[in-house]
């Protein structure tokens, strides 16, 4: 039986803010299949400009989807509208089980870039408007039978990497994150608090804004993030005070297949790359082993990486990274190697570049491999520190999409 057979949230009452589109709205349709209601508190009343839905058309897609909908206008910057649709929510359906942390500001901008209007948004939506709406739910919370509440917020890790590129936008979803630590802990045994966050990158509309055309490719659907949703908000209250990461969470209840969230299946940054790769290594070598064939000098594993970087480069490439990497390998095959996507057609290969590298890159020739082929993710290795970065965080987040692409193509 499949872990999403029973309806596990019939009856229950979903507060949910930022609920008229993305991963609001995706995580409220996962509910509304189970019969379960939902608030949608959401600022958007009339059709946006650019951004699709409206509290109406979501509560319409709620309804068609099983659920019942009560949509109400909040912006969670403003005290009052908030209280106003909890107690609405609390007249129509008699109390509210969970809370859906999920409304959020973005602006991945340096600290001179940020205008203090954006620094200002961030942080009253984030953080404050965060905890104004647990401070609102909080009390029916406590009478409900299996109370929760979830926030979209990143595990706390204090590398300066995550602050370094988008300083404000990093507190503020630290400060979400420190709502789970801080309230978990205060209403333990009363109410759930835990965080989810996403382990690739999740398409929605926000993600176009600022990814531009064809970053969609390199995302998953806000499908796997309502899946893990539905996970959390199902389990007993005593499993509290978590930092979620989506697929790690789905891997342990026994889901397989990732490739049915990436919105380009095989291309996106999940584990099919490294897979496919390996296949197709094994094929040509047996196709190429036949009598004819005279034995070809073999390249070591980093000289033939770098062969198919210069294979791959394009115009294309050069004209979207702007930026040349250095990487410091140790071990077998080690030395200084470099990608430059910056000079006219790019170009890669042993030594140093020509000119003076934007990011230098330092890690085993074993773990080169295993990166560029997929089976250690950059920022895993980053994390762990078999890679040290020195340079332009910013460009080394690109170098990463490029190896995602060109997986795709190995």
């Amino acid at each position: 039986l499949s872990p999403f057979t029973f309806r596990k949230l019939a009856g229950c009452t979903l507060f949910i803010t930022g609920a008229s589109r993305g991963i609001g709205k995706a995580i409220a349709l996962k509910a509304a299949k189970d019969g379960a209601n939902v608030v949608i508190a959401a600022k958007t009343a009339e059709p946006h400009r650019t951004l699709p839905g409206t509290i109406y058309t979501a509560a319409a897609e709620i309804e068609a989807a099983g659920g019942k909908a009560l949509p109400c206008v909040v912006n969670v910057r403003e005290e009052q509208q908030v209280i106003d649709a909890v107690e609405k929510a609390v007249k129509t359906f008699g109390g509210i089980d969970i809370l859906v942390n999920n409304a959020s500001a973005i602006s991945l901008t340096g600290t001179l870039e940020t205008e203090m209007k954006k620094v200002n948004l961030m942080m009253e939506v984030n953080v404050r408007g965060t905890y104004l709406t647990s401070k609102a739910c909080l009390p029916h919370l406590r009478k409900s039978r299996n109370p929760h509440i979830l926030n979209l917020s990143p595990p706390v890790n204090l590398n300066p990497m995550w602050f370094k590129n988008h300083c404000a936008y990093t507190i503020s979803k630290y400060g979400m994150s420190m709502c789970v630590l801080g309230m978990a802990e205060e209403f333990r045994g009363e109410v759930a608090v835990n965080a989810l966050w996403p382990k690739t990158a999740i398409h929605t509309a926000a993600m176009d804004m600022l990814g531009g055309h064809g970053i969609e490719k390199q995302c998953r659907k806000t499908d796997i993030l309502a899946d893990a949703a539905y996970c959390i908000l199902t389990k007993p209250k005593s499993f509290t005070g978590n930092f979620i990461i989506d697929e790690v969470l789905l891997r342990e209840e026994g889901v397989k297949d990732f490739d049915v969230y990436a919105i380009a299946p095989g291309k996106a940054d999940l584990q099919g790359a490294s897979q496919t790769f390996e296949e197709e290594k094994k094929l040509s070598s047996s196709q190429h082993d036949g009598p004819d064939s005279a034995p070809a000098k073999s390249l070591s594993p980093v000289a033939e990486m770098f062969r198919v970087i210069q294979g791959a480069m394009s115009e294309e490439y050069v004209r979207t990274t702007q930026g040349v990497f250095q990487f410091e390998l140790s071990g077998d095959d080690g030395g200084t190697w470099y990608i430059d996507l910056k000079t006219k057609g790019g170009s890669a290969g042993f030594g140093k570049p020509s000119v003076t590298a934007d990011v230098v890159m330092s890690m085993s020739s074993a773990d080169f491999v295993k990166m560029f082929t997929g089976k250690l993710k950059p920022t895993l290795a980053f994390m762990s520190g078999k890679l040290r970065i020195k340079g332009n965080m910013t460009l080394a987040i690109k170098l990463e999409k490029m190896l995602t692409q060109l997986n795709s193509k190995l």
